[in-house]
């Protein structure tokens, strides 16, 4: 029995919270305990109260895991100093460190994420790339294990971290008996690419290169090739691949094969189209081209992204073979 504590504070989101405990608690594999900085119970992000075992600064000696909820982005309620203080006692104690969504947020400010590999929500990837320089983001991952520290993704990606643990400490089997029980996937196909890729990037404040990304937004199939988007704000292009990094975090290359595999994930989503047709409406060339990009990126067949994803008014049968 492995000595699991969820560090909880005010504003916490609460499927955070109640996912991942649902499938530890589950597997029948761990103590788990809630503690607050005083002690005290929280209220959660939608208004229901958490109670507490003991407060953060009564944990004595090395604890086995340490989960980290996070706030709703990107503005939520925060916890406080003391918190993160407790947390950078804590968290250097633990045999391991497990972040749910801007948890990964909470565990950088506290210094537990320097040098190492994070995600969190797609939503606060923006920010933790620009807050957190020293910590190497990896955003469309839904969980990601660098060492003892592991982070995961928003909200749900918490269920996706806590089976990973079970298999981690309990094997292969409980896990998959646990995933089955909860009706959930052992490992879900795709990432967080399959989200917008303008909402996860920073904001750039370069005039000229944020006048390019609406272009190429607007029209996804145009030729945007690096000489071609070069010319367009007039640098050269060792200069524009230089913004594209500091400013987007992407290749120039990078981020329009992403801008096109979104337009093409609306498609798919909402209309009946070929995926030839919405190959060539994207720029991405052949289905088989879209089939390689989308395998790369969203680790999903353009197929079965459709089939996933399909909004419930869209059309049903497609207008070509695919």
């Amino acid at each position: 029995m492995k000595d699991l504590v969820v560090a909880l504070y005010d504003g916490v989101v609460l499927l955070d919270v109640a996912g991942p405990v649902q499938i530890l608690h589950g597997s029948g594999g761990y103590r788990i305990r809630h503690a607050s900085v005083d002690g005290q119970p929280v209220r959660t992000d939608v208004g229901v109260p958490l109670g507490t075992d003991l407060a953060l600064d009564e944990l004595e000696g090395p604890i086995d895991t340490l989960l980290v909820p996070g706030y709703t982005p990107p503005d939520g309620d925060r916890p406080d100093e003391a918190y993160l203080n407790l947390l950078r006692d804590i968290g250097g104690r633990a045999r391991r460190v497990a972040s749910v969504c801007t948890g990964a947020l909470l565990l950088a400010e506290a210094g537990l994420l320097d040098g190492r590999r994070a995600t969190t929500h797609w939503a606060a990837c923006a920010e933790l790339a620009s807050r957190f320089p020293q910590v190497t983001l990896e955003p469309d991952a839904i969980f990601v294990r660098d060492g003892p520290i592991v982070t995961s993704a928003g909200v749900t990606a918490g269920i996706d971290l806590a089976l990973a643990l079970v298999e981690e400490d309990h094997g292969p089997d409980l896990a998959r008996a646990v995933a089955k029980y909860m009706v959930v996937f052992l490992q879900r196909p795709g990432g967080q690419s399959q989200f917008s890729v303008r909402g996860a990037v920073p904001t750039t404040r370069h005039p000229a290169l944020r006048h390019l990304l609406d272009a190429i937004a607007a029209e996804p199939a145009a030729e945007h090739t690096l000489a071609a988007m070069a010319a367009q704000v007039t640098v050269s292009e060792r200069h524009l691949t230089r913004l594209f990094r500091r400013e987007i975090g992407l290749t120039p290359g990078q981020y329009v094969e992403r801008i096109r595999v979104e337009a093409a994930q609306t498609l798919l989503e909402t209309t009946a189209d070929g995926v030839a047709s919405i190959a060539r409406r994207c720029g991405l060339g052949s289905d088989e081209t879209m089939r390689r990009t989308f395998l790369k990126i969203l680790h999903i067949t353009p197929t079965a992204y459709r089939q996933r994803f399909r909004t419930s008014h869209s059309p049903t049968t497609p207008k070509e073979t695919t």
